[in-house]
């Protein structure tokens, strides 16, 4: 049962929002509220050109435990009838799906637990930091449903790779931090006093960069991890290319490289 308290956080730094999962007594789990929040607020991206870089985090000591299947919500109803069960399965499709669509790169700040749907949510981001007690847990296998859920089955053999992902999906594994760096599921590891300040460095580090760029960047990024060829993948970078190279920012990017100082990009 909701407290009254919002469920989800919303920071704006200007370019960037840091967004928080704020249930921290349950550890974050996702009730239907929650997914609700996080599924209108990507949905809303692509029409937010000014925020520039979402920065994705739990409140407390873990990242996101996970569905709620104990809260007394309506995510407790999946063990009831399938029509109830597809509703909700639908929207954390639907959210996962938005996540990946959004034209702003997504850093996830994953502290402890990332479990179940949690875990789905850090592997549909596109940066993950972690700390010393980072752990990636592939729990829906573990209460007899399928690893297979919320975008996890696409998402995880591209991030570690088809033999890793199905060692850690059909065994219900859990990645500990220091073997989720070396696989790639995480990109670095700091320390928890660090975790924030680093997500936003990166985050910064990015809108240094023009925004269009950056944008095709990471939707040329995603469309050729799927591309059916070589030849797809290099004409979709041609045509991004070509169509950047007319706009104002490229002209300035140019001219500022020549001249050696920092870019002042305006979007245009």
């Amino acid at each position: 049962m909701s407290d009254g308290t919002a469920t989800l956080l919303i920071n704006n730094q200007t370019d960037v929002e840091i967004v928080t999962l704020n249930r921290e007594k349950v550890l974050n789990a996702l009730d239907e509220p929650l997914i609700d929040s996080l599924l209108e607020y990507f949905r809303r991206l692509p029409d937010r050109p000014e925020v520039r870089v979402i920065i994705l985090r739990g409140s407390g000591r873990v990242f996101c435990a996970g569905g709620d299947l104990a809260g007394g919500d309506e995510m407790a109803e999946q063990s009831g009838p399938v029509p109830n069960m597809y509703r909700v399965q639908d929207k954390l499709a639907r959210l996962v799906t938005a996540m990946h669509r959004c034209p702003q790169p997504i850093i996830a700040l994953v502290q402890g637990a990332a479990a179940g749907g949690g875990f789905a949510l850090a592997a549909a981001a596109n940066f993950r930091l972690g700390v010393e007690n980072t752990r990636f847990i592939c729990s829906f296998i573990r209460v007899g449903l399928s690893a297979c859920d919320c975008g996890l089955s696409y998402f995880l053999p591209r991030l570690v790779g088809l033999a890793k992902a199905s060692e850690i999906m059909l065994t219900g594994g859990e990645v500990r931090a220091e073997e989720a760096l070396k696989l790639g599921l995480l990109n670095r590891i700091v320390s928890l006093e660090q975790l924030e300040s680093e997500g936003m460095k990166l985050a910064r580090q990015m809108c240094t960069l023009a925004p269009l760029g950056l944008r095709m960047t990471k939707e040329v990024l995603q469309q050729n991890a799927d591309a059916t060829s070589i030849e797809a993948a290099v004409a979709l970078e041609n045509r991004t290319q070509v169509l950047l190279g007319q706009t104002e920012d490229m002209q300035e990017g140019f001219k500022a490289f020549l001249e050696r100082r920092p870019a002042k990009y305006r979007g245009r």
